[in-house]
């Protein structure tokens, strides 16, 4: 099966969903703990918050497979994005609250396996597609569309804002795109943040490279701002209310030049 679906547009965005599967391979699923098996850490309906993403000209590339298989957000060395804080790795032991992933330790060739079979073609065709975007148009905007409860006490303290923009403090993108988005999420009434505790993970990161035209930048949306928690379930009112500024934002994004 496709590890990824993968829509081509023909403006300068690119839109990435690497959290928001739920498909586990026959090993991964035999293998989670019973804490994981709800799979608690998904970017929950994150596709379908962005659905009209490929309306704007996007090119859309959305991960089938849970970030409970392999995270396609982390670097392949497993190198920790924020040193010092907890986190999860490439293929997560724990869940987000501690809790153990697994039932029993993960070979070396199961890790391999997983890194072979979905997050290389999922960054082959993410690396693919940035080139081909930045040949037509001379430069490329990254989307990288994430959700997480607002509250997971493990990670951050307190409520996390509704929408955290992260630029890895500015190094992901240029200037005026970053003050662009910034000043669209000071004119509307939802909390916010720049580069607070998430300031983008590997996929902003690793693709980020303003002086070559690939401006990088990743949101993490409170997933309260648009469904219900327990259980996990689709809330149309609370996303209906939310889409216009993600619309704002995507548009903002596809329609920004480095010239300008």
């Amino acid at each position: 099966m496709q590890p990824y679906s993968f829509v081509a547009g023909d403006s300068p965005l690119v839109v990435s969903v690497p959290h928001a599967g739920v498909g586990l391979s026959d090993e991964a699923e035999a293998r989670l703990s019973a804490a994981a098996r709800p799979l608690p850490d998904t970017d929950w309906f994150v596709d379908r918050l962005y659905a009209f993403a490929a309306e704007l000209g996007a090119s859309v590339l959305v991960a089938w497979a849970s970030r409970m298989v392999v995270d396609l957000n982390r670097p392949a060395d497993d190198a920790p994005l924020y040193p010092g804080q907890a986190g999860t790795g490439l293929v997560p032991e724990t869940l987000f609250d501690g809790r153990a992933a697994w039932t029993a330790p993960l070979s070396g060739p199961d890790r391999t396996r997983r890194v072979t079979d979905y997050y290389l073609p999922y960054h082959d065709r993410l690396r693919a597609t940035l080139d081909a975007v930045r040949a037509r148009h001379g430069h490329v905007v990254l989307w990288d569309a994430h959700s997480i409860p607002g509250r997971v006490p493990r990670l951050f303290d307190g409520r996390l804002p509704d929408l955290n923009l992260g630029t890895f403090g500015g190094r992901s993108c240029a200037p005026g795109l970053q003050s662009t988005l910034e000043q669209i999420l000071g004119d509307q009434d939802r909390s916010w943040v720049s580069n607070g505790r998430f300031k983008g993970g590997w996929i902003t990161r690793g693709y980020g490279d303003p002086a070559a035209g690939v401006h990088a930048v990743q949101l993490e949306i409170a997933q309260e701002a648009y469904m219900r928690a327990h259980p996990p379930a689709w809330d149309p009112g609370r996303a209906a209310g939310l889409q216009p500024t993600l619309r704002r934002l995507l548009t903002a994004a596809r329609d920004w030049r480095p010239d300008v």
